[in-house]
């Protein structure tokens, strides 16, 4: 009875930091790796601001705003998981961003990256997915499922741009047909 009430004592006056992590049901190995999945959205974020940036300077103006479309989203993926973690009673942590990425060689390039960081954030999510199993988290698991599903469509997304520009070429108007059709990614009929 005495070494329970020590036992209930030291958890009180361990601080409230503490005891909410010790009510958390994230594994540590989850929430870490949670967090770096935010950084690598916080990333994709900035990049795809960038490449906003690249194309509206290159007077590309729906490839512009595509990208910060594609920048908005990414933000709003990583405030998922920041929530996520939040409300499990974890800590998130808001990451740094650097190595962007401003100036491409051409649009192409800039294309080619794009399915580089949604190829490597499919990785990331299946990865995650697979520890969660390993480690008995379904609810995490759980969580991923949307994640899944719209990397899918990211994917597919950056796969088609990279086909456009393919299809099209940049002979003639090839840039100002590929920026407009570029301006159709994502979008259902």
């Amino acid at each position: 009875m005495k070494n329970e009430f020590n036992n209930k004592l030291k958890l009180r006056t361990m601080g409230t930091k503490s005891i909410l992590r010790l009510k958390s049901s994230l594994q540590e190995s989850i929430l870490d790796m949670l967090n770096a999945q935010i950084k690598m959205e916080a990333h994709s974020t900035s990049a795809y601001l960038a490449m906003s940036a690249w194309c509206h300077e290159q007077g590309l103006i729906e490839c512009g705003d595509y990208y910060k479309h594609q920048s908005d989203e990414e933000r709003e993926h990583m405030l998922r998981i920041y929530d996520y973690i939040i409300d499990m009673g974890g800590k998130a942590i808001s990451p740094e961003v650097s190595n962007i990425q401003h100036e491409f060689a051409d649009l192409r390039a800039l294309f080619e990256l794009a399915l580089e960081m949604e190829v490597a954030i499919t990785d990331s999510f299946n990865k995650m997915s697979a520890t969660c199993v390993k480690n008995a988290d379904f609810q995490t698991l759980k969580f991923f499922d949307w994640f899944l599903e719209e990397q899918k469509e990211e994917e597919d997304n950056a796969r088609r741009a990279l086909e456009i520009y393919d299809l099209i070429g940049i002979e003639l108007d090839g840039l100002f047909q590929i920026d407009h059709q570029v301006a159709k990614l994502g979008k259902k009929a």
